[in-house]
């Protein structure tokens, strides 16, 4: 009889290649891709996007941002910080921060935080194939 596959297993193992694009250099994975995929093998899969003490769904030192989200897969959390960027990757100062540029680091955070748990991993690091 076969062992189960771990989560990390079963989500490493899928190619994301077809659902990624490059923007400076960088290749990304489509969220929404990402998460329908988690949902298809782990319906009961559940994300958080963490809020500061007044309530924000982002985090600053008063010059800069960052959001957390967390993604719960079978109980276990992976968590992920990510900064406000521009189009060039560069932090965005705070008083130049959009509520969309906040939504578009929550979705590039909650991608990273399903990667960490294998779906897309080999992508952060720099490889082409699972």
């Amino acid at each position: 009889m076969e062992a189960k596959k771990s989560v990390f297993e079963v989500l490493n193992a899928v190619n994301c290649n077809e659902h990624t694009e490059k923007k400076n250099g960088l290749t990304y994975l489509a969220w929404a891709w990402a998460w329908a995929e988690v949902k298809k093998r782990y319906p009961l899969a559940t994300y958080t996007v963490y809020e500061n003490a007044d309530g924000w769904n982002y985090h600053t030192d008063g010059r800069t941002c960052w959001v957390k989200t967390g993604v719960t897969i079978d109980g276990l959390e992976h968590i992920e910080y990510l900064p406000v960027m521009d189009y060039k990757n560069q932090s965005i100062p705070l008083e130049r921060v959009t509520s969309f540029d906040v939504n578009k680091a929550i979705q590039r955070s909650l991608t990273k935080a399903v990667a960490r748990h294998g779906l897309g991993l080999y992508i952060y690091a720099g490889e082409d194939l699972p």
